[in-house]
């Protein structure tokens, strides 16, 4: 198996433990964490998209990549909002 392969293997498994994860609602601790692996999961899409040249694949990661940042900042770094 080469690394390409092995990465969007990494990919995938980590954004459907990611994703429950955040399904779980746990609490924000959980949440910020599922989101954490969302950004590697994001990460490893990127890299496998740039080896093997697929732009669609890219460009979807990423803005998921951005999105993924923001919860980890919504969940780990921004304190709880009062209300």
């Amino acid at each position: 198996m080469e690394f390409t392969e092995i990465l969007k293997w990494f990919a995938a498994g980590s954004g459907i433990i990611a994703a429950f994860m955040v399904s779980l609602d746990f609490g924000r601790r959980v949440t910020g964490w599922g989101f954490v692996l969302f950004v590697a999961s994001s990460i490893a899409w990127i890299t496998g998209a740039l080896l093997s040249d697929d732009e669609p694949l890219l460009s979807q990661n990423l803005v998921l990549f951005a999105i993924n940042i923001f919860g980890v900042y919504r969940y780990l770094i921004r304190k709880k909002p009062n209300g």
